[in-house]
């Protein structure tokens, strides 16, 4: 590797773990502020704030859509594991040479980073969003998954349209 590309890559691993930061520091902040308005407003357990849209309090112990909810010792499991796939993707933004890609894993780790500092604290994850069309809800979710998703559309999407095959 020439110091060009060394550098190169020190400027993108930094830029990536800026980019996760700056996520998981909105994250955690989001969620902090939500339930601590959700609270002032007891005894309401929702906040309407569009007829599409609430503000909930939800502690999801599981996975995504609350799968593995009841699973005993969850938060240590999934701590584990989210913990493991986190320094892989460390591993992978260290080596990467692509601003776009930098952004994509930054987002990725930031939002798994908010969603493990939540289980490490609270033993669960703490969703606020909730939107539903009439009596058809999403499940609530909160900005660390809106990172990783984003994060993973935006590797998906380098893949399948923008790479050079």
């Amino acid at each position: 590797m020439t110091l060009t590309k060394f550098f190169k890559n020190k400027k993108l691993f930094f830029l990536g773990v800026v980019i996760a930061i700056i996520a998981m520091f909105l994250d955690l902040l989001s969620k902090r502020l939500t339930f601590a308005l959700l609270e002032t407003k007891a005894p309401f357990d929702h906040i309407e704030v569009f007829s599409f849209f609430n503000l909930v309090r939800v502690w999801n112990h599981g996975v995504s859509f609350g799968m593995f909810n009841q699973l005993e010792s969850a938060h240590i499991i999934f701590s584990t594991i989210v913990s493991a796939i986190t320094i892989v993707m460390l591993v992978w933004l260290y080596r990467n040479r692509k601003t776009y890609l930098t952004w994509a894993l930054g987002l990725i780790i930031g939002g798994a980073l908010g969603n493990l500092a939540d289980r490490i604290q609270n033993g669960a994850v703490a969703d606020f969003l909730d939107f539903h069309l009439a009596s058809y809800h999403w499940p609530a979710f909160n900005l660390a998954d809106s990172f990783v998703f984003i994060g993973v559309a935006m590797l998906l999407i380098e893949d399948l349209f923008l790479a050079k095959k």
